[in-house]
């Protein structure tokens, strides 16, 4: 039975789940009981329980299989601001790139801008799918200042961007900031990512670094907020 709380119902039984989810008490996969039994075992009607459910849904902390149930989903992927393909390799799994264009083009105010490039100045750009383990998990447009990385759209890009830049043009990223912001990811991100409609996505704004300071990368990463979070670190400084 939940105790008398000043919040919805189905959000009090919503945080129940969510923390033995958290807590490692359900598995991935396990089946969840259903909305009456659910309801039964909480004092709650079905609807409150459905309700539950939707938001745990939407949260991506669980999955529906009808007519079988609803079952607790994988764990997101926790990444930090970088590449996806070290963050992968940094946790054992299996990288992928799926490339949907390469081109050089005339960059936006805002890319130029961020790369520091004169008027006239071009960018080789790439938009990719990337995955871990076969799942779609993110979009990567990704742009490189021309004049810095001749040849690039003829190399393979399955993989890292990063080790191209590194093994080809001798160009070290450094550092790498990004601006994190909530979207809802239109109908062509969700064909490419598996998404159902109204998926919520993270857009990361993202400025690559090298060791010289200068801005070598310039791109929008579009992730499943779903599957995907991220993890911060700050150095705090001290006070005046």
């Amino acid at each position: 039975m939940l105790a008398p709380v000043t919040t919805p119902r189905y959000v009090a039984l919503a945080a129940l789940v969510r923390d033995r989810i958290a807590g490692e008490q359900l598995a991935p996969h396990t089946l969840l009981p259903s909305e009456r039994e659910l309801g039964d075992a909480h004092g709650v009607s079905r609807m409150t329980a459905r309700q539950a459910l939707t938001l745990l849904e939407r949260e991506g902390l669980v999955y529906r299989r009808p007519p079988r149930g609803t079952f607790v989903a994988e764990p997101r992927v926790r990444f930090h601001v970088g590449s996806f393909s070290e963050e992968a390799d940094r946790q054992g799994r299996r990288p992928a790139a799926r490339l949907l264009w390469a081109e050089r083009q005339e960059p936006s105010p805002d890319t130029r801008r961020a790369l520091g490039l004169a008027e006239g100045e071009e960018v080789h750009a790439f938009h990719r799918v990337r995955s871990m383990d076969g799942v779609p998990l993110a979009l990567e447009t990704t742009y490189f200042p021309a004049d810095l990385t001749p040849g690039i759209l003829d190399v393979g890009v399955e993989g890292s961007l990063w080790a191209v830049l590194r093994e080809r043009y001798g160009v070290d990223p450094a550092t790498s900031t990004a601006v994190l912001e909530s979207i809802i990811l239109d109908d062509v991100s969700q064909a490419h990512l598996g998404a159902g409609s109204a998926t919520t996505g993270i857009l990361l704004t993202r400025s690559t670094y090298d060791t010289a300071g200068r801005c070598i990368e310039h791109a929008r990463d579009v992730y499943r907020a779903d599957r995907a979070s991220f993890e911060v670190t700050a150095t705090v400084a001290p006070p005046d």
